[in-house]
């Protein structure tokens, strides 16, 4: 199998590029085209101007192409020119549109607008001579990408994060998708295996598993020594992430350890709730909140962590949870989806119930109170990270994929390449650590 050609030419798209939370789509297109892959960036709105955190946003602002805001002319000159191109094509489009959709008259006015963006996109592609749509999420800018690769003549993929479209599967048609898409990247086995309950059986195998990944050069393993008090969390302020939880659990730890300080580094809906939540507790002096920071800024902040911490409802695999492992950041984390691929309880890491702030107390503290365990963990975290979940690695991996697809082959489900590391896997025979009510009582 040819390695990925220095001639491809590929649009990347999804709803929203680039956001602040989005680093890993970032990261991932510029290891694409560090390889020689000529990547376009669509988007097909333009992010608020607050996910704007830093020069490698800027950059790829200025470069990606933007479906929105929508012009009238815009859109009926491209559509008449991809009706021009191949009428058989758009009318075939037009009855996708109206066959792959949910029942009722708001999925029908979404999925209109849904075909007039690919409408955009399917000349857009066109007009670059870019031979292949690649979609990040499942959702609505899938919808838009599969629609617009029938109408545009060439082929599209994805890559499927979880866990949000599997809550509704049948309403974005992630069966259609998955049986129209060249092929599906998922982000985990877990995302694999929940993909596969709606997916045609024949087209398992077209299935991959592509980490989303981080550059561990750019992270200095951190350095642990005596008790350590400071607990960062680095993410969307929402009640799915767990945050009210994690609170409850700061308080619990602030009993013991009064100066341990969590620092939230973010934005969201529910900043103002999590704020009076703080002051109700008592620890307002305990719980600073940030904002948004660029992808610079939360290396700084990881350096001077002793503790990451997530305790989220339902999550893909966290890429913040694989910066902070790469940094030498011991991480209390959640057992649920992807997680546990990333996070190997007692090994690398320490992993909780959701909802259960006292388990989530516990395992804090016991973090807190042994640089010994902070070291052990961080430094077997980063093994972790560099051996499955770098960057360059996983856009190669990417890269093998689509090349072999676009040329009729299959690869393996998770393929090897170039650059995988495979002298520093996580020790599997480590003595497994379970924290114990002692650490809070200590």
């Amino acid at each position: 199998m040819n390695t990925p050609a220095t001639k491809l030419r590929v649009a990347y798209m999804t709803g929203e590029y680039p956001r602040a939370t989005d680093t890993f789509i970032q990261r991932e297109v510029a290891a694409l085209r560090a390889g020689g892959t000529h990547v376009q960036t669509f988007s097909v709105r333009k992010p608020h101007n607050k996910e704007n955190v830093g020069p490698e946003t800027q950059a790829e602002l200025e470069r990606t192409y933007y479906v929105f805001p929508p012009r009238a002319g815009k859109i009926l000159a491209a559509h008449a020119k991809v009706f021009a191109a191949s009428p058989g094509r758009y009318l075939r489009a037009v009855k996708t549109a109206l066959t792959v959709r949910p029942a009722g008259l708001k999925a029908l006015v979404w999925q209109a607008a849904y075909f007039v963006e690919a409408g955009v996109v399917a000349r857009e592609v066109k007009r670059q001579d870019l031979s292949h749509l690649h979609n990040h999420f499942s959702n609505s800018s899938c919808s838009v990408a599969m629609l617009a690769a029938e109408m545009g003549g060439f082929t599209f993929s994805f890559t499927m994060h979880g866990p949000m479209e599997f809550f509704e599967p049948k309403y974005w048609r992630l069966d259609e998708k998955i049986r129209r898409a060249l092929f599906v990247a998922c982000i985990s086995h877990f995302c694999r295996s929940q993909g596969m309950i709606f997916g045609p059986q024949d087209k398992w195998a077209r299935m991959h598993v592509v980490h989303c990944g981080v550059d561990p050069a750019l992270f200095e393993p951190a350095r642990h020594e005596g008790v350590g008090h400071r607990l960062l969390f680095v993410g969307r302020l929402a009640g799915v992430k767990g945050l009210p939880v994690l609170l409850d659990a700061v308080a619990a730890v602030a009993k013991i350890h009064p100066d341990v300080r969590l620092t939230l580094a973010g934005d969201g809906p529910d900043r103002a709730r999590l704020t009076a939540q703080a002051e109700r507790l008592g620890i307002a002096s305990n719980v600073v909140f940030l904002g948004y920071r660029s992808q610079a800024q939360v290396r700084e902040l990881l350096r001077e962590a002793d503790v990451f911490v997530m305790g989220s409802f339902a999550e893909g695999v966290p890429v913040v949870l694989m910066e902070a492992m790469a940094a030498g950041v011991p991480v209390v984390a959640t057992q649920v989806a992807g997680i546990p691929e990333l996070v190997e309880a007692g090994v690398n890491g320490m992993l909780v119930p959701p909802g259960d702030p006292a388990a989530l107390a516990t395992a804090v503290a016991a973090l807190v109170a042994d640089p010994e365990l902070r070291l052990q963990f961080g430094r077997r975290g980063r093994e972790k990270v560099l051996a499955e979940f770098d960057i360059h690695a996983e856009a190669a991996r990417l890269g093998a994929v689509l090349t072999a697809a676009l040329q009729g082959e299959v690869l393996p489900i998770r393929p090897a390449v170039p650059g995988d590391a495979t002298g520093c896997p996580a020790e599997r025979t480590a003595p497994r650590v379970a924290p114990t009510q002692r650490a809070l009582s200590a």
